[in-house]
Order: structure tokens, then sequence, then C-alpha cells
């Protein structure tokens, strides 16, 4: 049976089994490997009053926002594209 994909759709290697996700879309439970891993900034000050307190010369840390998705989830928000079968074994930046 040929191999769909060179890595078996994870990223976990040899190590054996990995952690569970819940999928920040549908809470679907998927291995940590396997899940889709999006970071976002988000600032918790609005922008008029970050940009006030920039200019007097305050530092405003912005938060970093992770959220998992499962495989099905990642394509249908454009996280991940559909590849062809010559592409999928290919490893490389799909955003």
């Amino acid at each position: 049976m040929p191999k769909k994909r060179a890595s078996r759709g994870r990223t976990k290697g040899g190590k054996g089994s990995s952690s569970t996700v819940h999928c920040s879309q549908c809470g679907a439970m998927v291995p940590r490997d396997k899940a889709k891993k999006v970071t976002g900034r988000i600032t918790l000050v609005e922008p008029m009053l970050a940009k006030e307190l920039r200019s007097q010369g305050a530092y405003i840390a912005p938060s970093t926002d992770v959220k998992f998705y499962c495989v099905s989830c990642a394509v249908h928000r454009g996280i991940v594209k559909v590849r062809s079968e010559l592409d999928r074994r290919t490893a490389g930046r799909l955003r």
C-alpha cells in the first residue's frame, strides 16, 4: 500500500504517542503534532489610546493568541490548502 504523505500527516517522527489538543473551531480532540497551530498577536489597548501612550514613552506588550485547528477546519478556514498528489510529499511553507 503506498503512503499518501511522507510524514503520515504528523510531525512526531518516531517518538510514540503525543498529547491531544482541542480544535479551536469545532472542539474535536486532535493529536498535538497533527493539529495546525496558528499564532496571532492581539492588543488589549485601543489603537488611539496606544498611540498616545507610545508617544509618551510607554511600552505596550501585545499578548499572543495561540489556536489549534484540526485538518478539516484548517482547510475550511484557508489556513492549509488542498495540494495535488505530487505536492503532498514535499514539506514546505503552505501559507
